[in-house]
């Protein structure tokens, strides 16, 4: 299989879909790999190292989606790199479909394979490929709060971990997923006062068996939700529907009532966020004010720190990128379930059931459409 690799062009994304190691690998399996010049060299991966490792270099985005049979990205593709898409394609990346209709019509009419990584999924029903991802973000939700409670970036002048005789910051994180937990593991390492919402009952135990009273553990419940909001300097959005739009547990009126210089990160903004008052936004310019509230909406939170964030993605991609160039995307969807979970679009035909709840569109089942 011809599989390119092109280089990102979101907005300060320099994360890239495969690593000289992963390459080496393909290039063994008697597979050809185009990599777009440059595609790494912002994170320490050079031109060289992709050619040392096997890899056919090639100066145009265009050239690499006219050449190969499988585009291997990050980010959910640009409006000019669905244009590229053929119908004998396969693409895989995430997506993000839920929030984002003008990105669904754009594959659909493509008539590519469009395979995303964040619903491809795992024996205990995780989502293995989101994963990484959302420990990077998870973690750096914490580090963006901290610089941005800063008075000189737009907070509320706030130290995390307070000092003696004063009180550290309050954090409330909606959603004890995996984002959720690991800004629950920075928060508490740094010393600030924590609590956390889920609806999950045993996960909410485990957290209290881990951290016993340094956190305050809530079932999720709108009135309580508004009541620890209102007094905190932080609030992490952390919520996730596999493959959906995220549900809006604040509303503006509760963004409202929060004080003034607070910080807001909206972690599931990829998904649409869970804040009523959440809009995406980018490293270049990550906030924005509503009603003296501080947000930070930034889309891909893991591109600031695209080096460990590449490997760790890649760690976790790259089984399924062989899996699909060495056995065909047919017989790879076909014998493995849990990268069919994966398919959002099929030949010009979407197979999410969560998209197409969220858009009021059609939708068919995948194993139908491959068994044709």
């Amino acid at each position: 299989m011809i599989i390119g690799v092109p280089q990102e062009v979101k907005n300060n994304e320099f994360r890239v879909g495969l690593t000289p190691g992963n390459v080496s690998s393909l290039c063994k399996d008697g597979h050809t790999v185009l990599i777009q010049r440059g595609a790494g060299s912002q994170i320490g991966l050079s031109d060289e190292s992709y050619r040392d490792a096997g890899a056919s270099l090639i100066n145009s985005a265009a050239e690499v989606f006219q050449k190969a049979e499988m585009i291997v990205k990050v980010k959910e593709p640009q409006a000019q790199e669905c244009a590229m898409l053929r119908e004998d394609q396969i693409l895989f990346t995430y997506l993000h479909l839920a929030p984002d209709p003008q990105q669904t019509k754009a594959l659909i009419d493509s008539g590519a394979t469009c395979i995303a990584y964040e619903t491809v999924t795992a024996m205990n029903g995780a989502l293995p490929l989101l994963a990484p991802m959302s420990e990077v973000a998870g973690r750096m939700s914490i580090q963006a709060a901290a610089s941005h409670l800063e008075k000189t970036h737009g907070g509320l002048g706030v130290l995390m971990a307070g000092v003696p005789g004063v009180s550290p910051a309050k954090i409330v994180i909606l959603g004890a997923g995996v984002v959720g937990r690991n800004a629950l593991q920075m928060a508490v390492g740094m010393g600030a006062d924590v609590c956390i919402f889920d609806r999950d009952i045993d996960r909410l135990r485990q957290i209290d068996m881990l951290y016993g009273n340094r956190v305050r553990t809530f079932y999720s419940d709108g009135l309580q939700i508004e009541q620890e909001i209102s007094e905190a300097d932080v609030v992490i959005g952390a919520v996730l529907i596999p493959g959906g739009e995220a549900p809006k547990l604040v509303t503006r009126e509760m963004v409202k009532k929060m004080k003034k210089g607070a910080v807001v990160v909206d972690v599931a903004i990829d998904q649409g966020g869970c804040f009523e008052t959440s809009k995406p936004t980018t490293h270049a310019d990550p906030t924005f004010l509503v009603d003296g509230v501080l947000h930070y909406c930034v889309a891909n939170m893991p591109g600031a720190v695209a080096r460990t964030s590449t490997f760790a993605l890649t760690n976790a991609t790259f089984p399924f990128v062989q899996a699909l160039a060495n056995q065909g995307v047919i017989q790879a969807l076909t014998i493995d379930h849990h990268l069919r979970n994966g398919l959002s679009v099929y030949k010009g035909v979407l197979t999410s059931k969560p998209v197409a709840l969220a858009q009021g569109l059609d939708f068919a089942l995948a194993e139908e459409l491959l068994a044709a």
